[in-house]
């Protein structure tokens, strides 16, 4: 059974309600905000028929400390939903069965901050991937805050945590899909190489990378070619230089 999750913010929230309506099970707006957006907001919120309550800032502040939601940017709108799935091995199976392009996934080795989830989800989204990857351990999940950066990419991409990392990438290699592992030592450069086919890109957090048993597991390593004095990017920036390379050549 799935879990309830409280998100928040205007995009987060509108995109609950565009895609997954019947997940959306209350809605709290902040009384005194009567702009543009909450009133286009409000009229969705009528229109699927989920129910909403017209707060006041000292019970909406009261809901925030009670969920544990401090210091966020939560735009006056909070939504109690069933929290996206997350996705198991059997379900990456599927998804891979009835694929009709060359799929194209993006996997995380021990990214623990669930800001670089959501970034990454979102990156996802706009890159065409067909899902993310991470370790059911030592990794980030779908929390309020992955959702909230994610810009409503939860709702579109599917989430997979998997026991055994290594040992799905094997599985991943078996079926034909090329697994690329980024490594800042890496001696061959992204843009050496041809992306055109079944691909899995993986990166590690920042800082660590990839751990021994994953990168031993990578078809090939590679890097994304570095001029000033910083030693590596963000994890979910790397994530956008790799897939929009790999959209790049697929296009030409």
């Amino acid at each position: 059974m799935s879990e309830s999750l409280w998100i928040y913010g205007l995009h987060a929230v509108f995109s609950a309600l565009d895609n997954h309506p019947e997940r959306v099970k209350e809605v709290l707006l902040l009384k005194g905000r009567d702009d543009a957006r909450m009133k286009k907001l409000l009229d969705q919120v009528t229109e699927v028929g989920v129910r909403y309550r017209l707060v006041s800032r000292d019970d909406f502040d009261r809901t925030l400390h009670k969920q544990q939601l401090k210091d966020i940017r939560h735009q006056g709108v909070l939504a109690l939903t069933t929290a996206a799935p997350v996705l198991k091995e059997n379900d990456l199976e599927a998804l891979l069965d009835n694929l009709e392009e060359p799929p194209l996934l993006l996997v995380l080795d021990g990214v623990t901050d669930p800001h670089n989830i959501g970034a990454c989800l979102r990156t996802c989204d706009a890159a065409g991937a067909h899902g993310l990857i991470v370790p059911k351990d030592k990794s980030a999940t779908l929390t309020a805050t992955a959702v909230k950066i994610a810009s409503g990419a939860t709702d579109t991409v599917p989430f997979f945590a998997v026991t055994n990392l290594a040992r799905t990438l094997e599985e991943l290699k078996q079926r034909g899909i090329w697994v690329y592992g980024t490594a800042g030592e890496a001696s061959s450069e992204i843009y050496q190489n041809r992306l055109q086919g079944p691909i899995a890109l993986v990166m590690g957090a920042e800082g660590k990378g990839l751990r021994r048993l994953t990168r031993e597991v990578c078809d090939e390593l590679i890097h994304i070619p570095m001029a000033g004095d910083v030693s590596s990017l963000n994890v979910s920036v790397a994530a956008g230089v790799c897939l929009f390379e790999v959209v790049r050549q697929r296009r030409s």
